[in-house]
């Protein structure tokens, strides 16, 4: 069943990780309480045992065999267990009534019935969901999207599956629904069949107890009684139909769910007919044997349902019944060690497809909390948990062991870090419980794998734990400290109320396990680690753990527990009376046994137990008052040791009883506590028997012996801690050292008391000396200043003084001495610190002296200090050199080594003339050679002159070839990182750039790699750039090839453009900023600076625009001179700017009239060939078959430049404006045009002319096909479309009869062509014959217009090519087709693009036809 996709796991932080020194492991307790304070913030930690600390591994491997648990991941899961038990009640409940829970889909998942339960429930229910409209809202909250009508989908599914329940759980009559429902719960073959996890059934299998002895807490046994096969629920199995053996004395079979009776029919009756006719009809209830006909039931089934059957009666015993408690079935088989680790290994080299040492841990954790969160996927593992290790022996050497220990690992075997030993010590209360249990002072053993777990607890008695992984791959660790074991156990109950509803002791069974990152989120501390191989984790004391393995591994553990852990012992009892659980051992027994022993007793631990023991005694005394004001009169003592555990334990809290309990003799076997003497039984009060291991004055003996234990060793160090703080006479330390001698055990502080008492002694002597010897030393020298073999030394001034700061003694001259000491401190620490530096300052020096003067006291440092001051000025001078590197030259090296040889000698002195002369030796060679690397030929490489620069760069000299060296490389660097920069991420570098790294490697004396691919790029270009000047550029073209390419910001002569340019002026001083592109310069950086083509082809359309908006200026404004006018002599025309005469020729573009003499044209213009200006004509105008190569080799050089971002728009322009033409001719505007014109030279016929009509034909024109026109002669490229364009609008298009010239009465001589074009007289086109019949022709010759051509008298021009823009060729031979679509017209072969071969292959339809085809 799949659910919404789940955060990804988020680890907590980590736990404190200690690694204690060799003098800190040696004792574990001591360090532990030590670490105390910090880790129990987290409840875990983790301890590195020092490196050298690596105890044998001391397992019988041979004999170790265990049975491990088997774990199904998505189980342990508090929250998808919930889920689990959900989905097996609805199936249960269902499969009893003979049908299959199949879970639906929804939106291609499947449905969490569970969630929609829940949030149906939440809402109030399914009627006030329906009554209110709420199924939308369920959707949202389940994570469907709004608005997909899923709400009724939820509604139906629920009804269908979940309603049926719901009233069961209410106590409604479900007979009828039960019978609505069947039919079409399983109607739908697209739901999952939904297969009961059956946990009930499988939590029956008990674990076997691995060890004899007593074993705490039980924590695999369950509290409910195990299920036996007999009465355990009869469910319908995974595996087909079950079916029920007949009872011996029964005389029935049953077949399909119908049952087949003996002759003795009559014993089976229907129960709502009374009749036991129809026996094929009879059902029977698989339950309670109850007989139904499947036509009496209400409504009549009209099959028998396969599988069980339940009646209504039946389906409320078996769905009604308590929930078992969960636990862990134990698997089938035992394995070896090696059996188990080659399982272990090949399960996770399987899961992860990977080897196991190569997973890595996040991997595993991740997957790990994924699987346990998910219903979908069931893992299952096993774990050796809990082998005892009394059984199997442990993995730590012990004495008298079957392991035989070599001589130098002796050690560990009374080693305190030993799991067999650290319950036991002298510092652990555990020493005095009486009983060897497992796991608490036994240790356990674990063997995991991958994915293998052990689930949220705290230990037995909230005890701490410590755990060691011998070997084997890592196990992760989660842990809450103590504080927040309240708060976490509050918080999985919120979360999963179900299971402990069932179950309320659920943490302390470790069958459950709850996300890190789900109780982080409900304010849950929580701490995780890694321990691997040889190392240790504590976890403290009510500290909830968990966690799980990472693969093949062996761990063993043990608990134990310091004197500060006594009195969360005792809270851990209450809490355990409160929940009814075993107590592993009696707590009041270990507090007596320490009792007992207390005047031996260690007197911390006395004071710990006087603590316990006054509690325990009171609690004690107040409960027996109670008892026998209850009436108990009757009291017997009893030993209870003697007693079995089972004995001891209250029948009503299950707490161990030590102190007393009640008895009574009608149920002699029964034994409760003080606190449940009424829940014994219904006797009289007096029939009940105080049973008591004490009298109260033995309890109160014992606690006054471990008081006085306790209370006068206080005394004692309160008598301590008094003298010493206030500094009495050293008579009454040596009393209390004498009295603690006598009366208590050896202590710490006794330790330090006797060492204080005896320093003491000393200090005293010594001052006497001191005093003495000074006094004949003034005496010797006569108060002057005294000689130096008469001194007072300062290891005597110190000796006296070190000794009297430490002990509680007052002496007289204790503050001259110190004073002088303090001094000589003071001058010897400075002198140390001054003479340990090897390059000590002289005004240090200098100031020592001085200070030397003022103490009378021996000072052997006094003649050295001389000899270092002037070795200090020397240094000093050779330091501050060193620390000028850039002016510390050659000849400043050789000055300074010649000082240096006169001083004495001294370490600091000769090391600093080594380095001066290895620095002079290795500057001098790497000047030469950093030259000799700047002038090599050919250059050196990149690595070869950085590595150099490395050895350079720690030269603290002032070196100038070097200097030059680096300023080469750093440009170098520079220079190959923009080279790289240029083509990073597939970018396409621009010429500009390519061509200045090119120039500036010119100047690097080192060899650039890639600069011969860039001058090979630059070449490549060179080269492209010459084919493509050749291409497009006539033969001395004033116009560059970019001006030829892009389109022209310069349209129309001189005057033109700067009357254009007034006329702009004024909107451009408006504008803030603006990219101006009214030349070629700011078109070129324009496109220098575009970051990609995309923007460079938005730049040239930019400007193709301002070329089409101006150059139809241009022809408006042209064509405007044309007009009638009077005075036509005014105009100014031509390049020579004078008035229209003679024969005038009319540019086709910009529509400006030219004299012919003025201008030249190359060859003789045919009629319907369109003539352009010199300043129009701007190139070859190749063919594109011709260009198109040009850009395929430039995008293969992958180098962008201006030149190439021009070639590429013209080519995407000229392949639009030929979509448009074809276009144009498709949709049917040409022949519009054409029609429209016919229209008019008809109506311009029939009556006197118009001018409107005319005026109109005009517009029309210029709508469909003047900007058409003016951007194919804008193309820098020959096109076919070009040419059959112009001659359409020449040929079709004719302009209407006219009777005025356009100046008036001048003669047609002063006038340019009416289309501008040189009139030519029309060649007579000859065809070529073709065969066919008169009827052919009368039927399907193309048909004339009214816009052709006038027809020729020839037979043979009895049709004319049908194409808008028929090319007319002509020759002896003309190939024509005939259209084979509706039309049947002609056309010229090379008109519509046909070869003659294709002609007779293929059937040919024109463009008219294929419209027609294609429109609705």
């Amino acid at each position: 069943m799949s659910q919404p996709q789940l955060n990804e796991f988020i680890p907590p932080p980590e736990c404190p990780v200690f690694e204690p020194s060799w003098e800190e492991f040696a004792d574990p307790f001591a360090y532990i309480n030590k670490i105390r304070p910090i880790a129990e913030k987290t409840g875990i930690c983790k301890i590195r045992p020092p490196p050298d600390w690596q105890p044998p591994f001391a397992c019988d491997v041979d004999r170790l065999k265990f049975t491990p648990r088997i774990q199904r991941l998505n189980e342990l899961e508090a929250q998808t267990r919930v889920k689990l038990n959900f989905l097996d009640q609805i199936a249960k409940f269902w499969e009893l009534q003979g049908c299959t829970l199949k879970i639906p889909h929804v939106e291609r998942k499947i449905l969490d019935l569970y969630q929609l339960n829940k949030l149906v429930n939440e809402e109030g229910g399914f009627e006030a969901v329906c009554r209110e409209r709420r199924w939308t809202r369920i959707s949202v909250k389940m994570g469907f999207a709004p608005g997909k009508a899923i709400g009724s989908h939820l509604r139906a599914h629920y009804e269908r599956i979940l309603y049926p329940y719901k009233l069961f759980q209410t106590g409604d009559n479900l007979f009828l629904l039960l019978c609505l429902f069947r039919a079409t719960l399983t109607n739908d073959t697209k739901d999952k069949e939904y297969t009961p996890h059956d946990l009930p059934q499988r939590q029956s299998v008990q674990p076997q107890e691995t060890c004899s002895i007593a074993r705490r807490a039980k924590r695999m046994g369950s509290e409910v009684s195990p299920i036996s096969p007999s009465n355990r629920p009869n469910l319908r199995r995974r595996m087909g139909t079950y079916s029920v053996k007949p009872e011996p004395g029964k005389n029935k079979a049953k077949k399909r769910g119908v049952f087949v009776l003996s002759p003795q029919v009559d014993q089976y009756m229907c129960l709502v007919c009374g009749s036991g006719t129809a026996e094929d009809r009879l059902l029977l209830c698989d339950g309670c044997d109850d007989s139904y006909h499947i036509f009496c039931l209400i409504p009549p089934l009209h099959d028998v349902p396969k599988g069980d059957w339940r009646c209504p009666k039946c389906l409320a015993q078996e769905c009604g019944k308590p929930a078992v408690a969960f636990g862990f079935e134990q698997a089938s088989r035992s394995y070896t060690l090696q059996s188990f680790g080659d399982m272990a290994d090949s399960f996770k080299s399987d899961y992860f497809n990977m080897p196991v040492h190569m997973v890595p841990t996040e991997l595993v954790e991740k997957e790990f909390w994924r699987l346990v969160s998910t219903i979908e996927e069931d893992v299952t593992v096993e774990y050796g948990a809990d082998i005892a290790s009394k059984e199997f022996g442990s993995g730590f050497p012990v004495r008298n062991g079957h392991f035989e220990v070599s001589p130098e690992d002796k050690h560990y075997l009374s080693s305190g870090w030993n799991l067999n030993n650290m319950p036991v010590l002298d510092a652990s209360v555990l020493t005095h419980v009486t009983a060897d249990i497992c796991g608490m002072k036994l240790p356990w053993l674990y063997v995991g794998m991958c994915f293998s777990s052990f689930c949220w607890h705290i230990e037995d008695h909230w005890s701490y734990s410590i755990n060691y992984l011998h070997w084997g791959e890592p196990k992760t660790w989660y842990g809450a400290p103590g504080y927040a074991a309240e708060h976490l156990e509050s918080v999985m109950k919120n979360l999963a109320p179900e299971l402990f509803e069932s179950q309320p002791d659920l943490l302390h069974q470790l069958v459950t396990i709850m996300n890190p990152n789900t109780l982080m989120n409900n304010g849950v501390p929580i701490y995780r680690t890694n321990q691997c191989a040889g190392e240790f984790v504590i976890t403290f004391p009510r500290a909830y753990h968990s966690g799980f393995n990472q693969g093949f591994n062996f761990a063993e553990a043990v608990n134990f527990c310091t004197m500060d852990w006594m009195p969360i012992g005792r809270k851990c009892v209450a809490h355990y009376r409160e929940l009814s659980r075993y107590c592993v051992f009696s707590h009041d027994e270990m507090v007596c046994n320490m009792a007992c022993k207390a005047e031996t007793m260690d007197v911390d631990l006395a004071a710990a137990v006087q603590k316990e023991m006054t509690i325990m005694v009171y609690e004690e005394e107040k409960l027996r008052e109670r008892i026998k004001k209850m009436g108990v009169v009757q009291s017997r003592q009893v030993d209870y040791e003697v007693l079995p555990d089972e004995e001891q334990q209250c029948c009503k809290c299950r707490t161990t009883c030590y102190l007393s309990g009640i008895t009574c003799a009608c149920s002699p076997d029964k034994m409760v506590c003080l606190y449940h003497a009424q829940d014994l039984c219904s006797c009289p009060r007096s029939n009940l028997t105080l049973r008591y291991k004490f009298t109260l004055d033995e309890l109160y003996s014992m606690m006054t012996s471990v008081t006085q234990r306790a209370e006068s060793y206080k005394d004692w160090v309160c008598n301590v801690q008094e003298i010493l703080e206030n500094k009495g006479h050293k008579r009454e330390l040596h009393s209390l050292v004498e009295q603690a001698e006598t009366k208590f055990p050896p202590t710490s502080l006794l330790d330090q008391l006797r060492v204080v008492t005896t320093e003491a002694d000393k200090v005293a002597v010594m001052a006497q000396q001191l005093l003495n010897g000074k006094r004949q030393t003034r005496y010797r020298s006569g108060g002057g200043k005294s000689q130096n073999q008469n001194e007072l030394t300062v290891e005597e001034l110190r000796s006296f003084v070190r000794q009297f700061d430490n002990l509680p003694c007052n002496i007289r001259q204790a503050p001259l001495l110190k004073d002088l000491l303090t001094r000589v401190d003071d001058f010897q620490q400075r002198s140390e610190r001054v003479l340990s530096d090897d390059s000590p300052s002289p005004l240090e020096l200098q100031d020592l002296l001085d200070v030397s003067l003022g103490l009378d006291v021996e000072l052997p440092q006094l003649p050295l200090l001389r000899e270092r001051l002037e070795q200090a000025r020397w240094l000093e001078a050779v330091q501050q050199a060193s620390s000028r590197p850039e002016s510390l030259c050659l000849d400043t090296m050789r000055r300074l080594i010649d000082q240096g040889v006169g001083l004495a000698p001294h370490s600091s002195v000769e090391r600093a003339m080594a380095r001066l002369q290895e620095l002079l030796t290795v500057s001098e060679q790497w000047e030469e050679r950093a030259l000799s690397l700047m002038e090599a030929r050919p250059y050196h490489s990149m690595d070869t002159l950085d590595a150099a620069l490395q050895e350079v760069e720690n030269i603290p000299a002032y070196l100038p070839n070097c200097l030059q060296l680096k300023d080469v490389i750093t440009k170098a660097k520079k220079w190959l990182h923009e080279a790289e920069a240029l083509q990073l991420g597939g970018r396409i570098p621009v010429l500009d750039s390519l061509s200045e790294l090119v120039l500036r490697a010119e100047g690097i004396p080192a060899r650039l790699d890639p600069l011969s691919r860039l001058e090979a790029l630059v070449s490549d270009i060179q080269t492209w750039k010459e084919s493509a000047a050749k291409t497009f550029l006539l033969k001395n073209s004033p116009f560059s090839l970019l001006e030829v390419l892009c389109p022209r910001c310069d349209v129309g002569t001189g005057q033109q453009k700067s009357r254009s340019k007034k006329a702009k002026e004024a909107p451009q001083i408006g504008k803030k900023s603006s990219t101006k592109l009214e030349s070629l310069c700011d078109v070129e950086r324009a496109l220098s600076e575009s970051k990609d083509s995309a923007s460079a082809m938005a730049t040239l359309a930019e400007v193709r625009q301002r070329e089409m908006e101006i150059l139809l200026s241009l022809r408006a404004s042209n064509e405007s001179k044309l007009l009638p006018a009077e005075n036509c002599c005014a105009l100014s025309i031509c390049v020579c700017q004078k008035a229209p005469s003679g024969s005038m020729l009319q540019c086709e573009l910009c529509r400006e009239v030219f004299h012919c003499g003025c201008v030249t044209t190359t060859t003789e213009l045919e009629y319907g060939q369109a003539w352009l200006c010199p300043l129009c004509q701007r190139s070859r105008k190749p063919p594109l078959d011709k260009v198109l190569p040009l850009l395929a080799s430039l995008q293969r050089i992958r180098v962008r430049l201006p030149e190439g971002d021009a070639l590429r728009f013209l080519i995407e322009r000229t392949v639009r404006w030929q979509h448009r033409v074809q276009q144009a001719s498709t949709e049917g505007v040409l022949e519009e045009v054409t029609k429209m014109r016919s229209l008019l030279i008809i109506a311009l016929c029939a009556r006197p002319i118009d001018h409107s009509l005319k005026a109109l034909h005009q517009h029309i024109l210029f709508i469909f096909l003047e900007e058409l026109m003016v951007e194919g002669f804008l193309l820098q490229v020959t096109l076919p479309e070009t040419e059959q364009l112009y001659r359409y609008l020449l040929y079709k298009l004719a302009p209407l009869p006219s009777h005025s010239s356009p100046c008036g009465s001048n003669t047609d001589q002063d006038q340019p062509s009416p289309r501008g074009s040189p009139h030519h007289n029309k060649v007579t086109k000859s065809k070529k014959s073709k065969e066919r019949s008169e009827e052919t022709k009368r039927t399907c010759s193309p048909t004339h217009t009214v816009s052709d051509p006038a027809p020729s008298d020839s037979e043979e021009d009895y049709s004319l090519c049908a194409a808008p823009w028929c090319r007319e060729p002509e020759g002896d031979e003309v190939n024509w087709v005939q259209c084979d679509g509706s039309c049947n017209q002609w056309f010229h072969q090379i008109c519509v693009g046909l070869s003659a071969e294709r002609a007779e292959k293929e059937e040919y339809i024109c463009i008219s036809c294929t419209q027609k085809k294609t429109s609705p």
